[in-house]
């Protein structure tokens, strides 16, 4: 069985390396991928409570925190092509939507 201190050390690195690609890149699909990548940090700490306190309910939180990522994929990748065909860009610094 694996500690629970490493398994948090992993989360740590996971979410930090998702804070990482959401402000260092200017893709808009690379920016959705750092956030599912904090969402998978986020769910590797609640299993690793869940298995640590013997208890289901952070398994289950993850399966919905789990549903949310992927409507947030979904939606978010919508997005991410509307912006591509009106802009013909997906960098996230040339978006201005709200400018006139």
């Amino acid at each position: 069985m694996v500690r629970l201190p490493l398994v948090l050390l992993f989360s740590a690195v996971l979410f930090s390396a998702g804070v990482y690609g959401v402000l260092a890149r200017r893709n808009a699909v690379m920016v959705l991928m750092a956030i599912e990548l904090m969402l998978n940090a986020v769910n590797v700490n609640l299993v690793a409570f869940a298995t640590a306190l013997r208890d289901v309910v952070g398994q289950v939180f993850a399966l919905f925190v789990i549903a949310v990522a992927a409507a947030e994929v979904g939606i978010g990748l919508a997005i991410v092509i509307l912006l591509y065909r009106t802009r013909e860009s997906i960098n996230v610094d040339e978006v201005n939507l709200l400018r006139w």
